[in-house]
């Protein structure tokens, strides 16, 4: 699928008002994650506004590709990604972590149509989204009609969960199944509630560990949105096995003070930080537009 600069031109003006949708919610809602779900901006833009085969008016359409989020607790970033591609009101963010709302501080799939899977305990969420993969490949197989279901199962994950043995048994199955039409995402960020990735748990050479399993690998800038597109689209065209895109992202993307810096990791703003956060992500937003004029 090809794109064209005008639309990655609207898409990074997309991903750049999704970041101030992110901090308003979040001030308004005086918890929640912040550095996870800044980096993961130009991944669920992309996904949202370009990849994804879905109809918001219709949530359960049958032929809808599936997108899992295992790491769960990034996710209001994924309820704004929604609010804005039409599945409920932009006001609802406003609602998110109060008594009562649709927009838990993890996802509940009963509570929000849309959303495929509750997650909240890291590392389930790759073998859910190869369980659904599977299930997808039973079906044409059972049916004798020699007609594959279409859609796509995408599962984004973070690396810190890597850190769970659950993860290694969802990619020996998917492996050893040859789960072509499942898409992993990594979120490769370096960083997890405590400190950098790879003084916890060094996990590195995550590519040679997910080739040794029988995963394509391919590795990206996950703040390019150009470039992410592109290895989704090389990810479709793989027909012998489950592909995993490692995404490179920045934590904190958008506000040069909190980048890279994991105490941002569960950590809302307070009003005053919202405040500058906000008037950097909307000079950036007008560098944006003028870099394209």
């Amino acid at each position: 699928m090809e794109i064209h600069e005008e639309q990655i031109k609207k898409l990074e003006e997309m991903a750049n008002t999704m970041r101030q949708d992110l901090i308003e919610m979040l001030l308004k809602a005086g918890s929640g994650h912040t550095a996870g779900p800044l980096g993961m901006a130009d991944i669920f833009c992309a996904f949202y506004f370009h990849i994804l085969n879905h109809k918001p008016e219709n949530p359960f359409w049958e032929e809808r590709d599936r997108l899992i989020l295992s790491n769960g607790h990034i996710c209001p970033i994924r309820y704004v990604a929604m609010a804005r591609s039409g599945y409920f009101p932009v006001a609802e963010l406003a609602t998110l972590r109060k008594f009562g709302t649709r927009l838990q501080g993890h996802p509940e799939r009963e509570k929000l149509p849309g959303v495929e899977t509750t997650s909240g305990p890291l590392g389930s969420g790759l073998g859910q989204a190869a369980g659904i993969a599977y299930a997808a490949l039973m079906d044409t197989h059972s049916t004798g009609s020699g007609q594959a279901k279409k859609f796509k199962v995408y599962c984004l994950m973070s690396d810190g969960e890597q850190d769970a043995g659950n993860i290694w048994e969802s990619a020996m199955f998917a492996g050893k199944n040859k789960l072509h039409n499942l898409i992993a995402v990594m979120d490769r960020n370096n960083i997890q509630i405590t400190g950098m990735t790879e003084d916890i748990m060094p996990l590195e050479s995550l590519r040679a560990k997910y080739e040794a399993f029988n995963w394509h690998v391919i590795e990206v800038n996950g703040n390019n949105i150009s470039e992410f597109i592109n290895a989704i689209e090389e990810a479709k065209a793989i027909f012998e096995k489950p592909t995993i895109i490692i995404a490179h992202t920045i934590p904190g993307k958008g506000i040069k003070e909190i980048e890279f810096d994991f105490n941002w990791h569960g950590k809302a703003p307070n009003k005053e930080e919202a405040k500058k956060f906000l008037h950097e992500l909307r000079t950036i937003g007008g560098k944006i537009k003028s870099e394209h004029e």
